[in-house]
């Protein structure tokens, strides 16, 4: 008589395009567009520290179409990423609690994309003054 084997559960192969787990999936993605432009602004470091004509190759890299298409990508990927954070943040963080009431998760939400969209709005205006 052979030994009884363990039941082993089948797992279907595509289970994280499923909801509900294509959502985690996509929140997760996203921070291969976080990673992929933190590697773009180390070359862009990389290339300042390296002289002149390599940091300007770098600014020529970015001003290509190819960089522009990348880079509206990234930009896509991290609105999704913020907003899913902040969607995400008041569910694992102990209740708020602001004048004796309990903070609706909704508004933790949106003040944390509103406060996340004026960062934004200041960085857009500090990069045109310094540079118009």
């Amino acid at each position: 008589m052979s030994a009884p084997r363990p039941y082993v559960r089948p797992i279907d192969p595509r289970w994280w395009a499923r909801p509900p787990y294509l959502a985690y999936t996509l929140r997760e993605a996203t921070g291969v567009a976080v990673a992929g432009y933190a590697l773009v602004l180390l070359a862009g470091a990389v290339a300042l520290a390296r002289g002149e004509a390599a940091y300007a190759a770098w600014l020529g890299f970015l001003a290509g179409p190819w960089s522009l298409a990348l880079h509206v990508v990234f930009l896509a990927g991290m609105v999704f990423h913020v907003w899913t954070w902040f969607e995400t943040m008041p569910k694992t963080m102990p209740r708020l609690i602001v004048g004796g009431r309990h903070v609706p998760q909704q508004r933790i939400t949106a003040i944390g994309l509103v406060v996340a969209a004026v960062a934004f709005v200041v960085v857009i205006l500090l990069a045109l003054w310094v540079n118009p």
